[in-house]
Formats: C-alpha cells, sequence, structure tokens
C-alpha cells in the first residue's frame, strides 16, 4: 500500500513515527507520482490542491474530524473519510463537562473580596439540564461522561437517532428543546443547515442564566444576536473554543466581554498516537474492498 501524505510538516513529524509503528510495511511518502499512489492522509495545509491526477487512489483519510474546508474541493472525488479518535472524544468530553461544572456550580460567583457568601448553593447535578447539540462520536462521548457526573442529558442531532440513555431530538425540534436548556453545549459541525443556527431568536428561547458552551464550530451563533442576548441573560455566559475567525483578532468584543471566555481552540486535538490506528485501519478496509469506517456523506457535509 503506497500512501501519500500531505499535511504540514509538523504534522508529518507527528504522524509519520506513529503511522509506522502501527504498520511498519506501510509505504509512505511526502510526493511522488500522483497515479502511483493507493491512499492519501490529508489535511488542510497540505500541498495537494488538485487532486484529479490521484486516480488510483481508492480513499483520502482526513486527519481531521470537521471536513467542512476540505468537502469544498471540486476535484476531490475520491473517497473521503473523517478522522474520529478516541484521544479527540476524550478530550471533548473533559473540556464540555469541566466547563459545564464550572457553570452549575457557579464558580465564578465567589469573588475574593472577602464578602462571605455562604447562600450560594448550587442544585446537584441531578437537578441540571445540559443539552448536546450534535450527538455524533464526540457528543456521545460528552453525554457519557455528564451522565455519569449525574447530570441530566438531552441531545439533539439532525435525526433524532435514538442514543441509549439519552432523551434525544431531531433538530426540527430544537425550539421546544431550548426552553429547558440550563446549559447548552454545541458540538455540530459546520454546514449549510447549523450555520447562524443560534440566531436572535433562538437565543430569546432559552431559560435565563442559562450557559452555552460552543465547542462545535464558530458558524453556529450569530455573533451580534449573541451579544444582544448577554444583555438580557439569554445566555448569561457563553464559553466560546471556536470563531468564524481564527486566531480571534485583538480587537473583537468577545475579549473584553464580561459574559464571554474565549479558548484558543483547544477543546479536542487529534492525537497521532491514539488516532493512528484509526487511520491505518480504514486504509486496509479501502485496499481490501471493505466498508471503510466514518466515510463522509457530502450531500450532509460531514
Amino acid at each position: 500500500m503506497k500512501v501519500r501524505f500531505s499535511a504540514s510538516p509538523a504534522a508529518w513529524d507527528e504522524w509519520a513515527p506513529a503511522l509506522r509503528a502501527i504498520d511498519p510495511g506501510m509505504d509512505l511518502h511526502r510526493d511522488g507520482d500522483p497515479a502511483s499512489f493507493d491512499a492519501i492522509i490529508y489535511a488542510p495545509g497540505g500541498d495537494i490542491t488538485d487532486f484529479t491526477p490521484y486516480v488510483n487512489v481508492r480513499l483520502i483519510q482526513s486527519l481531521w474530524a470537521g471536513v467542512e474546508r476540505i468537502i469544498t474541493n471540486d476535484t476531490l472525488t475520491q473517497p473521503l473519510a473523517r478522522m474520529v479518535d478516541p484521544g479527540l472524544a476524550q478530550g471533548m468530553a473533559e473540556y464540555c463537562t469541566g466547563w459545564a461544572m464550572r457553570a452549575h456550580l457557579g464558580m465564578d460567583g465567589y469573588a475574593q473580596d472577602g464578602t462571605w457568601r455562604n447562600g450560594q448553593i448550587p442544585p446537584l447535578a441531578t437537578e441540571r439540564t445540559v443539552t448536546i447539540l450534535g450527538m455524533g462520536e464526540l457528543g456521545k462521548s460528552a453525554a457519557a461522561m455528564l451522565g455519569g457526573v449525574g447530570f441530566s442529558v438531552t441531545g439533539v442531532s439532525n435525526s433524532g437517532r435514538a442514543v441509549p440513555g439519552i432523551a434525544m431530538h431531531p433538530l426540527s425540534g430544537l425550539d421546544q428543546v431550548l426552553a429547558g436548556s440550563q446549559i447548552l453545549i454545541c458540538l455540530l459541525p459546520d454546514t449549510p443547515v447549523t450555520r447562524n443556527l443560534l440566531d436572535a431568536r433562538r437565543l430569546a428561547l432559552l431559560p435565563k442564566g442559562a450557559w452555552i458552551i460552543n465547542a462545535g464550530r464558530g458558524t453556529l451563533i450569530d455573533d451580534d444576536a449573541l451579544l444582544q442576548g448577554l444583555q438580557g441573560g439569554r445566555p448569561a455566559h457563553a464559553v466560546l473554543d471556536v470563531f468564524r475567525t481564527e486566531p480571534l483578532p485583538r480587537d473583537h468584543p468577545f475579549w473584553s466581554h464580561p459574559g464571554i471566555t474565549v479558548t484558543p481552540h483547544v477543546a479536542a486535538d487529534t492525537r497521532p498516537a491514539t488516532a493512528a490506528r484509526g487511520a491505518v485501519d480504514n486504509l486496509h478496509r479501502a485496499m481490501s474492498g471493505q466498508p471503510v469506517a466514518n466515510l463522509v456523506d457530502r450531500s450532509k457535509g460531514y
């Protein structure tokens, strides 16, 4: 199996040893005759912009979970698989759980100013509803960890397909779900359906005092509507890890807003040590004619 690696030089330094550790016989290259390759391992920032010459490639394995920056390339007609990494899923679950606990416990309410505020007792997690928008692998991982803490977890996905132990709803029922979402976690991909999904009308449906944690895509929330909603406490606070422009410009109002916490796209990362096996297994599946895992449906955008 001859594989072309197309990503940043730093990615090569991290991924090549991890991939070869799983499959020492992999014929892995950073360049060469396009027609000679059986597969491509790819991430935006790589040197391939035209996939047309890669006529014998049976699979393009993305190193990223999100593929919205990949599927817009009209020359990419080969099967494309997105990355599913257990380390990435755990990292996302830890991020969402950590910030949900901060919101739930009201940790920001204990100013270190000498005032004894022992009347600020939070409810138990079992009394708090957490809603997760996006119940793919990352959403399921976050739901499992949050449920383990004791939260009542509600899930929303495009189809509303059943997930064991989670009260699931289709995206068409989002308006009804928002009214009970005390902590709203956004993990949806960037698609035409999800862009500006949380607009002024929908933000106004949240209960007063709700928190939003967005670790999905920056396009999910209307920026201006969010700033306006914060004035009325819907939401009361937003933790944002993803943005329409990254890095977030220094003069962006999110940086200085007291109701917004900015984190620099660190909620989850693909770790070669945990992700390489899945990538290699997928390539072998494609070479042997078996069904490929996590194949992208271009009509849906993920």
